[in-house]
């Protein structure tokens, strides 16, 4: 079933801004129907209220949920004129992404019309709003723009990335936009996603370099009355968000845009934050930014997946760049304490000419499965 063909069952409530919603209650799939369960989400007005129904510490009869977490996702160079027919963009992955219940990317692009590049940039990348439709129209649900590429047309664009974002979240199919905001607490604000009894919460954030000469994005950091990116320079709001999802939410998953570019191993202070985040309630961290695979595995009570890679990226070529792929992970919702990650299924890729993964068969596959392990033991995972 195509993802415009799914039932809408109606909308439950809204809350937050922009794309950060309770999407409605999903029914179960027909017997031996194995298409995904329709999400749909209404992005509520400021002050427009809290949820009119809480979920419960425990859904009742709760089934398995199943999440897909991609990387780093751009309309730059081949990837450009796709957005001419944004339905389609991402056609050829399409169904990668919407096998799951709730599919996560990182969206590494300034959105929107106007503005100017940002200084001190060596790279600037830049979409229309478009880039929102074609991640929908793919089956994405949540788009994470807590990265150093959300204002790389400058804070005079991001009024346009909003209004935007907000549109993305009232159409069919809908996404939820996160980790920008007209202020810290949007920014910071969960998406939350009902898939059947159960709600998963998504908090994103950017950790920048500490040292401003290194990385200016830090100074994007949206304030208390300053619009901008949800940014972790200090972990305390991303840590009390957590514990805040935890609430309202059962399944919390943490998308960071983190670590050090070009690395195969996570940093020291992002194995320190991931051991931090699961404390506070995280039952899955993932991220970007190395536009490397890095290591995914269990950590504690939680799952990790320090470095997703690329997933519609420009370059192409037999290089660790272009190695990707889909991570999907099985997760039992909690029953008192904590979800469960019960089953992690990578489905291995590689980006070729046209900007976009290709699954790798044979051979390959034995490889990306060792090149893992190695991954995951210099991460520290089991």
């Amino acid at each position: 079933m195509s993802r415009g063909a799914r039932r809408d069952v109606g909308r439950l409530c809204a809350i937050g801004a922009l794309g950060c919603v309770l999407g409605v209650g999903c029914t179960a799939a027909p017997p031996g129907d194995g298409a995904r369960q329709e999400q749909s989400s209404e992005s509520a007005r400021a002050g427009a209220g809290t949820p009119s129904a809480e979920p419960t510490a425990t859904p009742t009869g709760a089934r398995t949920v199943r999440i897909a977490l991609v990387g780093d996702v751009h309309f730059e160079g081949v990837l450009a004129d796709r957005l001419a027919d944004p339905a389609t963009a991402l056609a050829p992955v399409s169904g990668w992404l919407s096998a799951a219940d709730v599919s996560i990317a990182n969206l590494e692009t300034s959105v929107g019309t106007g503005g100017s590049p940002a200084p001190g940039k060596r790279y600037i990348f830049s979409a229309g709003p478009e880039a929102f439709t074609a991640l929908a129209e793919a089956g994405v649900d949540v788009a994470v723009m807590a990265n150093n590429h959300a204002l790389d047309m400058g804070r005079g664009r991001l009024p346009s990335t909003l209004r935007a974002a907000r549109a993305a979240a009232e159409r069919r199919p809908a996404l939820s936009v996160i980790g920008v905001g007209h202020d810290v607490d949007e920014a910071f604000r969960p998406a939350l996603t009902r898939v059947r009894e159960t709600v998963v919460a998504t908090v994103a954030a950017s950790v920048a370099d500490q040292d401003p000469t290194a990385d200016p994005t830090r100074t994007w950091a949206a304030g208390p009355r300053r619009p901008g990116v949800a940014m972790a320079l200090d972990p305390t709001r991303l840590l009390t968000a957590v514990e805040r999802a935890r609430e309202t939410a059962h399944v919390v998953v943490v998308y960071l845009h983190w670590g050090v570019q070009g690395a195969r191993c996570p940093s020291p202070d992002q194995r320190r934050l991931a051991r931090r985040l699961v404390a506070a309630g995280a039952d899955v961290v993932a991220g970007s930014h190395a536009h490397l695979l890095q290591g995914d595995g269990r950590l504690g009570q939680g799952y990790v997946a320090y470095g997703l890679g690329n997933f519609a990226w420009y370059s192409p070529g037999p290089g660790a760049t272009s190695r990707s792929g889909v991570l999907t992970l099985t997760v039992r919702p909690r029953d008192g304490s904590r979800a469960r990650v019960v089953r992690a299924r990578w489905r291995p890729a590689r980006i070729e000419a046209a900007g976009l993964p290709v699954a790798v068969t044979g051979g390959g596959r034995s490889a990306f499965a060792a090149e893992r392990a190695a991954l995951r033991s210099c991460a520290g995972l089991t």
